[in-house]
């Protein structure tokens, strides 16, 4: 009995220290564990903010560059007829968009839907006003169908979408 008990004078002891060194060892690793998963997460987050803010700003330049106004400076009429012209200008917006396609990963899908939106109404309200035009007129002629068109809406789709393009992002920061 007394040597069981000299044991367990030395053991117990040994066996207290085993166990508090494990559960500080254990809470530790678990803080650092938490602290890395920390780290990443916000890394991740500033990257993916990154990807973002980039993906918005090509977007509202898309939204600018299919607005006809910009639309036709980018895409001269110089002795072109009508049904070249508008060809042309259906391929600027359609390599436009295409170029842009995978920034929708990045918006919410209002947004997206508000971009698509806009694109298919330049293209619809181009599609209406060359159908005004003779075919074999000079492009000028639709150049200025466009133009005044635009002029008479009071927002074109492009600054619409350009608005709530803005507006999600303000939310996001």
């Amino acid at each position: 009995m007394e040597n069981l008990l000299e044991i367990l004078k030395y053991a117990l002891p040994s066996v207290l220290v085993i166990l508090i060194t494990y559960v500080m060892l254990s809470n530790f690793m678990n803080n650092e564990e938490k602290r890395r998963s920390f780290l990443l997460r916000r890394e991740t987050r500033k990257t993916s903010m990154s990807h973002k803010l980039n993906a918005y700003e090509r977007l509202s330049l898309f939204l600018e560059r299919i607005t006809p106004s910009s639309l036709l400076v980018r895409v001269p009429a110089q002795n072109l007829l009508v049904k070249e012209y508008h060809r042309l200008l259906l391929q600027s917006i359609r390599s436009e968009f295409e170029h842009n396609l995978s920034q929708q990963i990045y918006v919410s899908d209002p947004v997206w839907q508000q971009v698509v939106l806009a694109k298919n109404a330049t293209i619809g309200i181009i599609n209406k006003l060359v159908q005004e035009c003779p075919p074999d007129a000079p492009a000028s002629d639709l150049s200025t169908k466009v133009l005044n068109h635009t002029m008479e809406m009071d927002r074109f789709p492009t600054q619409q979408a350009l608005t709530i393009l803005k507006a999600e992002l303000r939310k996001e920061l």
